[in-house]
């Protein structure tokens, strides 16, 4: 066993820790949870930090416990929440339930084995009891005065939209899943972001009046980016951990992209490199802050981490098309989601293939095909200067005949204009 508490203050990720946490995981193999809300049927970015602090717990020693809320799903978290979110049926929560479930299971190590992680649903526990079964044996145990003292209902209940009942009661039934968890499975610690620190603490209080235990209670910083915007979103949206909703290439971007103060935080937080192998790549990054070796690796890893290294090679290979020496055969091994990932946002033209069989002239397809150059004496200027490009290959002949055989794919050509300009035809 390693000291988990240690390991999560070194990489700047713990915020807050109940009195007495650090002795009882120190004193035994202990089993702790965290809980995931199926609100979409794939987990983002943002979920990124309690999947790293169940993997530094189960490779402490420890035993991870993984609550995906079927019922509190239903319910719906007030923390952070400016007002009430839309509840999913029954048959979305469920599909969501299982996507979760297969993601997490790519993280840990699930088993029998005296630290290997389970999965559990609060759903099984909650499906069979009633409304005054609950309200007798748990709200009971817990004031108003106690429950409205929470920062995340007294914002709430400040504000313009207030909060329905069914919102003010979600810190009980999670206190309730701590407590079924602390009773059946000798689970002993809770841990979540810093806005979950009213609902774990209402569990550890809850096991103390209902049964006199003792529980603990951890949780991790809440991650923002430098300049002070929103982590995890991007102006597409958010950055997602299914490569169906987020391809790896756009995931791999976003965090290549992340300024150096950024880098330097999330690499010891969404990475399982040692201090040690941090530090040295932060020296070799202020030596030579251009070269981005700090992106470098903390993109490396976490593509490598939550999709595969395959899908890192394949990244980079799509990240030098646009700012390397790639040739039409890159083009061409690229899938046609992660060729159109790298030319998001690029200007792009239709043109017909009737059109490109007959073959159409380079000036034309620059200027009469598209809006590459407002006239064809800048086109004609530019191309003399050897300064466009057609699929990364410079034009040399002015009276170049755009044809089928130049199609990516029989489907694409591109076209570039100067270093940094890139325009898109798509066969259509």
């Amino acid at each position: 066993m390693t000291n988990f508490v240690e390991e999560m203050k070194w990489r700047g990720m713990l915020h807050d820790i109940m009195p007495g946490t650090e002795e009882q995981l120190s004193k035994e193999i202990s089993s702790g949870y965290i809980g995931f809300d199926p609100t979409a049927d794939s987990l983002h970015v943002g979920h990124l930090t309690q999947i790293m602090t169940l993997i530094h717990f189960q490779r402490a020693g420890h035993k991870p416990y993984v609550l995906v809320g079927g019922a509190t799903g239903m319910v719906g978290d007030p923390s952070g929440k400016s007002a009430e979110r839309n509840l999913l049926s029954e048959d979305i929560l469920f599909h969501n339930v299982a996507c979760i479930e297969k993601q997490l299971s790519k993280f840990l190590t699930f088993g029998t084995g005296a630290n290997d992680a389970v999965m559990v649903n609060n759903y099984d526990w909650f499906k069979g009891m009633s409304f005054l079964t609950f309200i007798r044996d748990v709200g009971k145990h817990l004031t108003v005065n106690y429950m409205m003292a929470k920062d995340s209902v007294k914002k709430r209940l400040e504000g313009d939209t207030g909060m329905s009942f069914t919102e003010f009661s979600y810190q009980l039934v999670q206190g309730f899943d701590f407590y079924h968890l602390w009773k059946e499975h000798n689970c002993k610690i809770q841990m979540g972001g810093s806005d979950q620190w009213g609902n774990i603490v209402t569990g550890t209080e809850l096991i103390r009046r209902k049964a006199q235990g003792e529980a603990f209670a951890l949780t991790t910083q809440l991650i923002k980016k430098a300049d002070g915007t929103k982590f995890g979103k991007t102006e597409s949206g958010a950055i997602w951990l299914d490569p169906a909703r987020t391809s790896p290439y756009k995931f791999y971007q976003f965090w290549l992209n992340a300024s150096d103060a950024d880098a330097a935080a999330w690499i010891r937080i969404f990475t399982l490199l040692n201090q040690e192998q941090i530090e040295e790549l932060e020296k070799q990054h202020a030596e030579a802050p251009h070269l981005r070796t700090l992106q470098k690796a903390l993109a490396k890893e976490i593509t490598c981490m939550v999709h595969s290294e395959e899908a890192y090679e394949s990244s980079v290979a799509a990240s030098n098309i646009l700012f390397g020496n790639a040739t039409q055969e890159a083009f061409a091994s690229l899938d046609e989601e992660t060729f159109l990932a790298v030319f998001e946002g690029v200007p792009s033209f239709n043109i017909s293939l009737a059109e490109l069989e007959n073959g159409i002239a380079i000036i034309d397809l620059l200027t009469e095909k598209s809006t590459v150059f407002p006239s064809k004496g800048e086109a004609r200027k530019m191309l003399q200067g050897g300064g466009v490009g057609i699929n990364k290959q410079k034009i040399e002949d002015l009276n170049l005949l755009v044809q089928t055989e130049h199609l990516i794919n029989q489907k694409y050509l591109i076209i570039q204009k100067g270093k940094k300009n890139y325009f898109l035809f798509i066969v259509a």
